[in-house]
């Protein structure tokens, strides 16, 4: 097939015309895609057309490509996998439009990547759909979690076909004939592709459903029956509604789904399930598959064939006119008859083939009257299955009337649940606005230490300046000593000065003494020596005024130290005076400024704890006024929960006694005291709504207790704050009476605690472990007795009772080992879920906080044990010939059960890529697995030992046939009207059991 042909076809196919696509260049499009083995052509076409700008186009686009995942090569899907995403954003962008096409795009290029997925997740179907049985089970991989899977995707997939088809038919207007125009027909031709997937998927979806309640309890597919039934009205519904348009009626034979949906809950009904067929007719095409045009050249063509053969019998016309035999006058008698010959032989072979045409007329009408004889057959076939229906149609519409009133019931508990969520939305707004006042507070809380760090700021400041009016003292001081010792060196400098002019006096004197003795001893000198005398004698005058201006220059220098003494003291006088005020104004001026901060402050302070309380008190009264409201009597609490509050007022009383003491001792610890304050108000109220909620679930006498003293915690608390608001009552406030009524309380709480949890916290670690134990040794023991059994049978049977025997104990021996893995890797598992949960608490501590948990697992763990010992019961009466096959099965189905149970448990506090969670969902299918062969060797070998007494009706009478026909009808309305009361008993057994297990586990009070 030429390329260029393919792409003119899928431009032709896809264009913005509002008309349907035609047949022919949808099928061209699929040709192509199995030449070219993948769809390489048309994504490189479609890529440079405009789907996000014309919603038409889009629309079309989205049929041819619906056409090639469902009839082109398998390659189309891998091809298009790389353009998923786009697809998902142009679903996205179409879905903005709420007019015309736009929300028709979208949705149907979401079914488009659902089909996608499916095909990807699931690569054993085909892109239409059609599987045989066998098939169907290998895509399974006979795994009932695989089964489980696959039927929940495959809802998912015809949740998308229905709402494509519901989309279309809400914007058709259905009052006028829609389906005869050409915008009708181009919305309504990708139903054809719709209503195909649809008959496939809703056949294998009832296969697999049945398949599914073979293996699994009827309450674990609940789910998965009311969400069939609701796909089964939709699609019924848009299948009737279809069969009625004239567009599909020529073009495709939609299939009616019967009255009522199948009984998946009675395994028979699954041989009264007829597959829908939808049936495309072979000589149907699409009104617009091929053009007018090609009809007219085809009676071109035959009419310019009839006219050549007109001319080869009868000669051309020379003329205008072409019935003009003018021309053949000239023609001689022999031509003629050869002509007329020629006629006769053709006329003769017409009427062979007009002969054979009738034989075979008359086999076509031969083989439909036997078509026609096959069909009534199949109608009496079908009126007779009507009946059965009509029969059994009754017993449903029962049980449709008491689903009616279990839904109705549903309903009003929703409402209620309904009003119960706008009440706690109404609780959360108030909680809500009271979180924002205490935001408030702690804003003005932070705006007042910001004040306070200022304050302290000033005093730092002031207090730096009286250390620099110290500095400039201490100056001063250094100056007055620097000058004294200056003064004392000058004074020592001129005394040194003093005592040379002495020393040198006294010297001079001596020489005078010596000289006057050397006179006296040497007076007949003569002459010589007067001159030396008077010589020395005016030195000595000399020296003495030397000595004189000496003295006056020291006497003139001890004057002016004196004086300069006298200056110094006056000016240090003067200085320790001026120092001495300013010290003492400075210590007035920072004492009267340290007073009125300290006082400005304590004031500050001591309002914002009004403040506080004042917020506080208004808190614990708004949670009082709730105690009366009627609109919180619907409000419901557990005892247990109300015991975790009350333990939580009671730590944070503790902390704001402590608080309160360190205020009194020193008001400046009231940044310690407002937190306390807020976080005591909190609780407290969040303790009194609790205690209210918890009265309305309990009995008459310790509500009204409790609810008393909450109301006298309320008024204590409400008392304590009032005094802190108060400045001559702030040192007295106490607030051990609220420690006393939440003491009250919580021995209330206790009370009120359920039987479930009447095993001290401390013991379910404890017990925990005991519980697991009792199970491992339980399943321990039961494999030996299967083991001693199997002995035993081996040395005492025979023949087919031996074969029996050791198959069903084989299959009992893998059930326990299997038990036996689940176990060890539900340990495993539990062990590292406390390990990685307790943090820095032991085991025991983890247990205690986790306690519904806790108790949830010993439920499980002895279910299962419990479930091991009664089948190993059940296994020796069979082997002993005194018990049943059914009392296996139901071991074997309520074992797989409890284990289930055991590992919902497990897993449910599980980190989900823990390799010890595979290990036990590993364990889990292994135990299903077990349990389907124990089920298995079971059924076989009731089908083996049984005798079928075969009836010998060769001696019996007409009347006779009748009496016995007659007592069994009577044996099967007995049995039948037994199996209904058995069912019903059934179902209350297990409805007490479910109330029962709830007291004893607390589940309503962790419901509430």
């Amino acid at each position: 097939m030429e390329l260029g042909k393919v792409t003119v076809s899928i431009n032709k196919a896809i264009n913005a015309q509002e008309v349907a696509v035609k047949e022919k260049h949808a099928r061209t499009c699929i040709l192509g895609t199995h030449h070219e083995k993948g769809a390489q052509t048309f994504w490189s076409v479609v890529n440079r057309l405009p789907l996000s700008g014309n919603a038409v186009l889009c629309w079309k686009f989205c049929h041819v490509f619906h056409k090639l995942l469902r009839d082109g090569h398998s390659n189309v899907l891998k091809d298009s996998l790389r353009y998923k995403n786009e697809l998902g954003d142009m679903s996205r962008m179409w879905g903005h439009l709420s007019e015309g096409y736009g929300q028709l795009c979208s949705i149907y290029l979401k079914l488009l990547r659902t089909k996608m997925e499916f095909h990807t997740k699931n690569p054993r179907f085909p892109g239409n759909l059609q599987m045989s049985d066998r098939q169907l089970d290998e895509a399974g991989e006979s795994d009932v979690n695989n089964f489980f899977q696959l039927t929940v995707e495959m809802f998912d997939y015809l949740e998308c076909e229905l709402n494509l088809f519901q989309t279309v038919f809400s914007s058709l207007d259905m009052s006028r004939s829609v389906s005869v125009t050409a915008a009708g027909q181009c919305r309504l031709a990708p139903l054809i592709q719709v209503i195909l997937d649809c008959s496939h998927l809703y056949d294998y979806t009832v296969k697999l459903l049945f398949k599914l309640h073979s293996c699994l309890p009827a309450d674990t597919l609940q789910g998965h029956r009311d969400r069939f039934l609701e796909q089964f009205r939709k699609l019924k519904d848009l299948f009737y509604r279809s069969s009625n348009l004239q567009y599909f009626k020529r073009l495709i034979q939609i299939p009616q789904l019967p009255e009522n949906p199948p009984n998946f809950l009675r395994a028979s009904a699954l041989s009264e399930h007829i597959s829908p067929v939808v049936v495309i007719p072979a000589e149907a095409s699409s009104p617009d598959s091929e053009p007018i045009t090609d009809l007219v050249e085809m009676d071109t063509a035959s009419q310019s064939l009839f006219d050549s053969k007109f001319d080869d019998i009868f000669g051309s016309s020379l003329g205008s006119d072409p019935f003009n035999f003018n021309s053949q006058n000239g023609m001689n008698k022999d031509d003629k008859d050869r002509l007329i010959e020629q006629l006769y032989g053709e006329i003769a072979a017409l009427k062979e083939e007009l002969e054979n045409f009738k034989a075979e007329s008359a086999r076509g009408m031969m083989q439909l009257r036997g078509r026609a004889s096959e069909l009534e057959a199949e109608l009496a076939e079908q009126q007779h299955l009507k009946q059965q229906a009509q029969d059994e149609s009754e017993f449903l519409r029962a049980e449709l009337e008491e689903l009616k009133k279990q839904r109705e019931d549903t309903e009003k508990a929703q409402r209620s649940l309904t009003e119960i969520e706008r009440r706690a939305q109404a609780n959360e707004q108030r909680y809500s606005k009271l979180k924002e006042k205490y935001s408030e507070l702690v804003q003005n809380h932070a705006d007042l230490l910001r004040k306070n760090a200022e304050v302290t700021k000033q005093v730092t400041a002031a207090r730096q300046a009286q250390g620099d009016v110290e500095r400039e003292k201490k100056e001063l001081e250094d100056s007055f000593q620097r000058v004294s010792e200056q003064a004392q060196r000058k004074s020592q400098e001129q005394a040194e000065v003093l005592d040379t002019l002495k020393r040198e006096l006294a010297a001079s004197r001596q020489e005078l003494q010596v000289l006057q003795g050397t006179l006296e001893s040497s007076t007949q000198v003569g002459a010589e020596q007067s001159t030396r005398i008077a010589g020395l004698e005016q030195e000595r005058d000399s020296l003495s005024r030397a000595a004189e201006r000496h003295g006056e220059e020291v006497a003139a220098l001890h004057a002016e130290l004196q004086q300069m003494r006298d200056r110094l003291g006056r000016e240090q006088e003067s200085s320790k005076m001026e120092l001495e005020m300013l010290q003492a104004r400075l210590r007035d001026k920072q004492e009267s400024r340290e007073q009125a901060l300290q006082q400005h402050v304590a004031e500050e302070q001591f309002a914002l704890l009004q403040g506080t309380a004042q917020e506080a008190k208004r808190m614990v009264q708004d949670a009082l006024s709730h105690l009366e409201d009627p609109a919180h009597m619907a409000c419901t609490g557990s005892a247990d929960c109300l015991l975790s509050r009350t333990l939580s007022a009671c730590e944070c009383v503790e902390r704001l006694q402590d608080a309160h003491g360190k205020y009194v001792s020193d008001h400046a610890a009231v940044g310690s005291l407002l937190p306390c304050l807020a976080l005591f108000a909190h609780l407290v109220s969040d303790t009194l709504l609790q205690g209210s909620a918890t009265s309305h679930l309990s009995p008459m006498e310790p509500a009204d207790r409790l609810l008393e003293a909450c109301k006298q915690c309320g008024r204590e608390a409400v008392s304590y704050l009032s005094a802190l608001q108060d400045p001559g009552k702030v040192k007295d406030a106490d607030c051990s009476l609220v420690t006393i009524c939440l003491g009250r309380i919580s021995a209330i709480g206790k009370e009120l605690l359920p039987r479930g949890l009447d095993v001290k916290q401390e013991e379910l670690g404890d017990l925990v472990d005991k519980e697991m134990a009792a199970t491992a040794a339980a399943i321990e023991t039961a494999a030996a007795r299967i083991e001693e059994m199997l002995s035993k049978a081996r040395a005492g049977d025979t023949g087919v009772k031996l074969e029996v025997n050791e198959r069903i104990l084989g299959s009992c021996t893998g059930l326990m080992q299997a038990i036996r893995v689940l176990v060890l890797a539900s340990k495993d598992l539990q062990r590292e879920i406390v390990e990685s949960g307790r943090g820095a608490a032991s085991p025991k501590e983890f247990y205690a906080k986790n306690s519904r948990w806790t108790e949830g697992l010993i439920s499980a763990s002895k279910a299962v044990g419990w479930g091991a010992t009664v089948m190993v019961d059940a296994a020796d009466l069979v082997v002993q010939g005194k018990g049943t096959f059914e009392e296996m099965m139901v071991c074997s189905r309520e074992i797989a059960a409890s284990t289930a149970q055991l590992v919902a448990a497990s897993k449910v506090k599980a980190d989900k890529d823990s390799a010890n969670l595979c290990k036990l969902q590993q364990a889990s299918r292994g135990v299903n697995q077990a349990t389907a062969s124990v089920v298995a060797s079971t059924k076989a070998g009731k089908s083996q030992v049984e005798e079928k007494d075969s009836m010998d009706f060769s001696s019996m009478t007409l009347t006779q046939i009748k009496r016995q026909e007659m007592d069994s009808q009577v044996r099967v309305l007995e049995l039948e009207n037994q199996l209904q009361k058995e069912r019903q008993k059934l179902g209350e057994l297990r409805k007490k059991h479910y109330e029962l297990a709830g007291v004893a586990e607390g589940w309503e009070d962790a419901a509430d």
